[in-house]
């Protein structure tokens, strides 16, 4: 309930503002999340994980690939990989390697914990899982993962808070 006060008293200010910086704003010229199609939910603080994906993949840029799966996924956090060729030019490959580098993207998903993959009509990577990237997160800093900046992780904590994320204090209340 005190959530959504906060939520709603947020939206009235940044209505408000929105009003005063844009007088006359056009609604219809926005994407409203609610009204129109082809949206997904993502965690606020995306491009503080992205980042910390690619830092631990040793500066590969998995993180856009990771984004084109989360877009294709729903709520379960699933993902059929049927259309490989397009999904892999989504993610930012093209040309005759474009299949087996964002292949390699997802394998290297696969190995940091982000993603589980299992075969099927398409392959060895027919099906992707997305796993909840702040305990995949978190996991790597208890295991002292290279590549994890203490910087980037402390903001992603930081914002997790402030926008009212509680994955981190979970995972601590269920290892305890």
């Amino acid at each position: 309930m005190i959530q959504r006060r906060r939520t709603s008293k947020i939206k009235e200010s940044q209505q408000k503002l929105r009003a005063r910086l844009w007088p006359g704003l056009d609604e219809s010229m926005l994407w409203h999340r609610k009204t129109k199609k082809g949206f997904i939910t993502i965690p606020r603080p995306m491009p503080l994980i992205m980042e910390i994906m690619d830092d631990l993949a040793n500066g590969k840029p998995v993180s856009s690939a990771y984004l084109e799966l989360w877009c294709r996924s729903f709520d379960e956090g699933f993902v059929t990989l049927s259309k490989q060729e397009d999904i892999a030019f989504a993610s930012g490959h093209s040309g005759q390697r474009s299949v087996s580098t964002w292949r390699q993207r997802l394998k290297t998903l696969h190995e940091l914990g982000f993603i589980d993959l299992k075969p099927g009509p398409a392959g060895a990577m027919s099906y992707a899982l997305l796993w909840n990237p702040y305990l995949v997160i978190k996991n790597h800093r208890e295991k002292g993962t290279p590549g994890l900046r203490a910087d980037l992780y402390n903001a992603l904590v930081a914002r997790a808070y402030e926008i009212g994320a509680d994955d981190f204090d979970e995972a601590e209340e269920e290892a305890a």
